[in-house]
């Protein structure tokens, strides 16, 4: 069986609990066609580039998937019916990360980061950045 890894965006409107159920379902259709999710991953609500569907917040959630092609497309085919979800990916890879995400370990590193900070006194702006300069607007141009 191959290895992949499935993303799926759901609105920003949802409760935790109904991605959750979301995710629920995708497992369900995977196990269902002879698939076994290794691994769920829920990265949370978080801020997309640019509006999507009138969203400008999703929800992620990663699924670790070892299944043949063809469930692939079955949960494909039922992702895109579903009007939650608004963005999904499916890629297929060599192996399964071990541990977290990189999503998640992205988390703990910038907990980390901040809390130093905070103790060692420093403040959050850049020394020489782009704050000292003076704003420059079109209109005075």
């Amino acid at each position: 069986m191959a290895l992949y890894e499935h993303v799926f965006l759901a609105r920003q409107d949802l409760a935790q609990a109904q991605v959750d159920a979301l995710a629920e379902t995708a497992t369900k259709i995977i196990e269902e066609n002879n698939g076994k999710v290794v691994k769920t991953e829920t990265w949370g609500l978080r801020s997309l580039a640019y509006k999507i569907a009138k969203n400008r917040k999703a929800h992620y959630v990663l699924l670790d998937i070892d299944a043949p092609a063809g469930v692939v497309a079955e949960l494909e085919r039922q992702t895109a019916i579903n009007e939650d979800v608004i963005r999904y990916m499916t890629v297929k890879v060599d192996a399964h990360e071990q541990g977290p995400s990189v999503m998640m370990r992205k988390g703990e590193r910038d907990g980390r980061r901040g809390r130093g900070d905070r103790e060692s006194g420093r403040e959050g702006g850049r020394e020489g950045g782009r704050e000292d300069r003076p704003r420059r607007d079109a209109d005075s141009e």
